[in-house]
């Protein structure tokens, strides 16, 4: 069960991070709300998968998650770069989350 929770905190990071961008767009009470929402939701999740897998381990996915989800929403949202290095990295990043999981 640890690990759907670990998931959800990050892709809940995620929600975070769009909550930032709109804030940093238009600062207004909807915006800040769903940015500190989202990231209590994602904290409190992390800190409960956390009872079960390795700080390290969680942290680096929480991140990896994270970093990941709030690039692809980047690309598609704010038409940010999707150049191929910046998909190689992705594609790294993914690769270091699965065989965290693999050896954690």
């Amino acid at each position: 069960m640890a690990w759907p929770l670990l998931i959800a905190a990050g892709l809940l990071e995620v929600i975070g991070v769009i909550g930032i961008k709109r804030v940093a767009e238009r600062n207004n009470f909807t915006n800040n709300l769903l940015m500190v929402i989202s990231f209590l939701a994602s904290f409190l999740l992390l800190a409960e998968a956390m009872k079960t897998i390795p700080l390290a381990t969680a942290y680096a996915v929480w991140t990896g998650v994270g970093t990941v989800g709030a690039a692809i929403v980047g690309m598609i949202c704010f038409h940010e770069s999707k150049s191929w290095m910046r998909m190689i990295t992705m594609i790294g990043i993914i690769l270091s989350i699965v065989g965290l999981k693999v050896v954690g």
